[in-house]
């Protein structure tokens, strides 16, 4: 039933926006699923906006095995990839992305990703100020840069040679470490400008 909910209406596999709508749910315990709270608006759209319909206490997880992650270096090579502004964020990209994940990081993000879906059929839109998101990211750079000889210039970095891409993942460890201390609310917007833009380059304080 989940998985029929979750199938989409039109699926575009090269675009870079967030789209929980083709996720494998085989593995999601439906007892957890209250289906009379399903939104029939959630479901008619195909879920595509499932991102933006989970409340915050649901997309934290997601920001929590991210971070997690993110402290191992094959990890976070993965997932600096994952959050490149032209980066492929498709499902098909989250999957094969987490498949590339050491075993404890691929099964905290396959579980926050399943959680996204779940919540988010069950849920009206949230509140979602980009600008305010895009200010969040900022804050966090500034703290990131604070704390942190060589936080802008990696951030910057052209991932054209492997000492390059190093340094961006090594920056974007260090902002999500900031962004961890921030209030729920901040943490989860910031989590979906991530997920829909990817991490842009050219930050200043």
């Amino acid at each position: 039933m989940l998985a029929l909910c979750l199938a989409p209406l039109t699926v575009s596999a090269q675009s870079s926006s967030f789209d929980l709508s083709q996720l494998d749910l085989s593995q999601i315990d439906l007892s957890q699923l209250d289906l009379s709270q399903l939104d029939p608006a959630a479901i008619a759209a195909g879920a595509s906006d499932t991102l933006m319909r989970a409340p915050d206490s649901s997309i934290d997880p997601l920001f929590q095995a991210v971070h997690r992650a993110s402290r191992a270096p094959r990890d976070a090579d993965v997932l600096c990839g994952l959050f490149d502004p032209d980066a492929d964020r498709s499902p098909q990209a989250l999957a094969a992305a987490a498949q590339r994940l050491s075993p404890d990081s691929r099964q905290g993000f396959s579980n926050a990703l399943i959680t996204i879906a779940a919540n988010g059929l069950q849920n009206p839109r949230q509140p979602y100020d980009a600008a305010a998101a895009k200010q969040t990211l900022k804050s966090a750079g500034t703290t990131a840069m604070l704390l942190h000889d060589g936080f802008a210039a990696g951030l910057n970095a052209e991932a054209s040679d492997p000492n390059a891409r190093q340094a961006r993942c090594r920056s974007l460890g260090w902002m999500l470490d900031a962004l961890a201390d921030l209030p729920l609310a901040q943490r989860a917007a910031a989590t979906r400008l991530l997920l829909n833009e990817g991490l842009a380059r050219g930050f200043s304080r």
